[in-house]
């Protein structure tokens, strides 16, 4: 990533760089989660192609967490995943949010409907994209979660759970 390579200076003067590669923020108001919320609402809520897709995961509660973490922590360096302890498959995630809403996920998303309304690019490269992050350094970095599964973190992101 350019971003990433723009810090080797910063790096090669000894200075302490962290590299943030964040997952899915989980929050109701915004980002990925918001937009699915009406359709998950409305019952129309489903997987996306087969569902074997793995989604790597944050609440944002950890996202700011992890990220307070980063910054007091002087052992962490490098590329640091701010992801959730267990990436889902795309299935496992449509099952969980249905949960969260106490709504049924049986109807699956339509792919071509959705390259119509994303196009194809961002439909192939994002949405059935399949990332299985975990967050080895943030772990051994004696981090802890304040939402150690994907059901705690969606509860607490629609207002069902300790955020």
């Amino acid at each position: 990533m350019e971003w990433e390579a723009a810090t080797a200076p910063a790096s090669a003067a000894g200075i302490r760089v962290v590299l943030l590669r964040t997952g899915i923020v989980l929050a109701a108001d915004g980002g990925a989660l918001g937009k699915q919320l009406l359709p998950f609402k409305l019952g129309l809520g489903g997987r996306l192609g087969d569902g074997s897709q793995y989604q790597s995961w944050i609440s944002l509660t950890d996202e700011v967490g992890a990220i307070l973490h980063a910054l007091s922590d002087d052992t962490l360096s490098g590329p640091v995943n701010l992801t959730g302890l267990e990436p889902v498959t795309n299935a496992a995630f449509t099952k969980a949010l249905g949960r969260a809403l106490h709504r049924p996920t049986v109807i699956p998303v339509p792919i071509p409907g959705l390259k119509l309304v994303y196009g194809g690019q961002l439909v192939e490269e994002v949405l059935l994209a399949s990332q299985r992050a975990v967050p080895a350094a943030l772990d051994a970095a004696g981090y802890r979660f304040a939402h150690a599964t994907v059901d705690e973190a969606l509860a607490a992101a629609v207002g069902r759970g300790h955020h």
